[in-house]
């Protein structure tokens, strides 16, 4: 039988004390990479008034603040590791429906958001999610907080590409809809990734290591 600690390591191929090694460093580069990206992105989404880069700004922050938390538990019980992803997900669910409040106030009070800066923040973020789902590849099939470092990833990829068609359309139309359909897309996209990695800990939590 494995134990909870063994099965909490990512499947590297290696021993389980390099594992964690791995996966320490692994985190502290995307806990870096986000933090940046946050900065850089409420920044220009404040600025530019654009939903759609705030609402990836908090993002970048709800998955800082995910590696932050799978990094304080990496090497430990998958019991451990599961309740980290939970405040992890209820992290992403909140900070979703904020982002969703945001959108319907600017909906009402209106709003011109910088297409331009959309496309280009857009753009860089775009590359910094890249270069984490590659920093996670190996790590996919780890403890049930790498599994939700790889969601949270992978939902952002596909954000930032709306992100940028949207910056296009409101150069092209004129019009601010584009960006707060894409902030109350993200949005959506954040609370959705939260719910899953809620019930991935639930699972993880009644489901004893074989």
């Amino acid at each position: 039988m494995v134990s909870d600690k063994s099965e909490a390591v990512s499947d590297c191929g290696c021993e389980p004390g390099e594992a964690v090694a791995l996966e320490r460093g692994t985190l502290s580069m995307l806990l870096v990479i986000n933090g940046v990206m946050f900065v850089v992105e409420a920044i220009a989404g404040w600025w530019g008034e654009s939903t759609g880069l705030l609402a990836d700004a908090l993002d970048m922050l709800a998955d800082a603040t995910v590696y932050g938390t799978a990094l304080c538990v990496v090497g430990g019980s998958a019991r451990r590791q599961a309740a980290a992803a939970s405040a992890s997900g209820v992290m992403q669910i909140v900070l979703g429906v904020g982002v969703l409040l945001e959108v319907a106030r600017r909906f009402v009070y209106g709003s011109i958001p910088a297409s331009l800066l959309m496309f280009g923040v857009g753009s860089m973020a775009l590359v910094a999610n890249v270069a984490c789902l590659a920093l996670l590849a190996k790590h996919r099939d780890g403890g049930v907080h790498m599994r939700a470092s790889w969601i949270f990833s992978t939902n952002d990829v596909i954000a930032n590409v709306g992100l940028i068609v949207s910056g296009v359309m409101v150069a092209v139309l004129g019009h601010r809809l584009p960006d707060l359909v894409i902030g109350a897309l993200i949005a959506g996209i954040v609370v959705r990734g939260g719910v899953r990695i809620l019930r991935e800990a639930r699972e993880a939590r009644v489901s004893p290591p074989l």
